[in-house]
């Protein structure tokens, strides 16, 4: 697909996710690069042949978000974050920051996307119940695709919805609407029986991490937050709050290498899991990350058990929990929306 039609492809995600702002400025930027607006073809022309992978919408839209973020952008900031300013007269001023600003946005162009979206730990962490219903013991948890590590923390948000309430309930996040009913027999028999999961080890990889210490690190996660989500903002922020309290190590590498020195341990269950990241692996690493993941199923036992819990799209705007209990086949548990709340059957 080429460039101009990655942004036509994105504004509409974020008009049908409830972004109007974004797919206001997705649009335009595309009929912009179909235009050939000289300024505009510079900034991205090292990016012409990006892959749908790459993400270069969403990195772009980041990097004007920091901008405003961190007061670089005074004009454009009364069209973030509020649902009732028309999105419409934004583009001009977007295009003139986007000028004005163009080494920061370049820079911002070379880099991955940090979206760790907080609201995915719904899933994750349903997973995870269904994971320790089926093996109870102390567990070991492996992030695929980390980011910051936000979501290594999961054990600790607090949330609810629908009949359902799990976590600290002093926790600084908390997700509401977490779940829509009917609530499967599973979750509700796994959450009464565990109102705590015992959690010994926290690791994570990324190939480009953040630490969420860094306050550097947190504009960057704030910035790909879209601004009229008030609730996943809220529910970073909180997260922010927590990493200081609950360590979590990630190591900057592949996901495959990172798995391939992974070894079960007795008297733990071994918990790989991982969301929306898929998308931004190539395949011949992919191809390990499967081999590694079967090689660690084969080796589960009572004693030593494995799981691995996924939350990944499933075709435009599905996205399936998949859990799979030591050499078991992976079964569907439930969907989400793609910021992972609500969860539903």
């Amino acid at each position: 697909m080429a460039l101009d039609g990655e942004f036509d492809f994105q504004a509409r995600a974020c008009r049908h996710m409830g972004s109007p702002l974004y797919g206001e400025l997705g649009a335009a930027v595309a009929a912009a690069l179909r235009a050939g607006d000289p300024p505009l073809t510079a900034i991205m022309a090292d990016h012409a042949d990006a892959t749908h992978a790459d993400a270069i919408p969403l990195r772009l839209l980041g990097a004007v978000h920091a901008l405003v973020l961190s007061g670089a952008a005074p004009e454009l900031a009364p069209f973030y974050g509020s649902d009732r300013v028309d999105p419409a007269p934004a583009w001009p001023i977007f295009r003139t920051t986007l000028i004005e600003h163009a080494d920061h946005v370049r820079d911002w162009l070379t880099r991955p996307p940090q979206t760790n979206d907080v609201g995915r730990s719904v899933p994750l962490l349903s997973g995870l119940l269904s994971a320790v219903a089926w093996a109870p013991l102390p567990v070991r948890l492996f992030e695929l695709g980390s980011s910051a590590g936000l979501n290594l923390r999961a054990d600790h948000f607090r949330w609810e919805g629908d009949g359902i309430a799990w976590g600290p309930v002093d926790s600084p996040v908390r997700i509401t609407d977490a779940w829509r009913k009917p609530l499967p027999a599973w979750l509700i028999g796994a959450a009464a029986k565990f109102p705590q999961v015992e959690v010994v080890e926290r690791h994570g990889c990324d190939p480009d991490p953040l630490d969420p210490l860094d306050p550097a690190a947190a504009l960057a996660l704030r910035a790909y937050v879209w601004p009229e989500h008030h609730d996943r903002r809220a529910r970073l922020d909180g997260a922010l709050d927590l990493a200081p309290q609950v360590p979590a190590e990630i190591t900057r590498t592949g996901a495959g290498e990172f798995l391939s020195g992974l070894r079960l341990v007795p008297g733990t269950l071994t918990v790989v899991w991982h969301s929306v990241m898929r998308q931004y692996v190539p395949e011949p690493e992919w191809a390990v990350v499967v081999a590694e993941l079967d090689r660690l199923a084969a080796a589960s036992s009572a004693d030593a058990a494995f799981a691995h819990i996924a939350f990944e799209p499933a075709g435009d705007y599905r996205f399936v929990l998949t859990v799979r209990h030591g050499d078991g086949p992976p079964t569907e548990l439930a969907r989400a929306l793609p910021h992972g709340v609500p969860t539903f059957v």
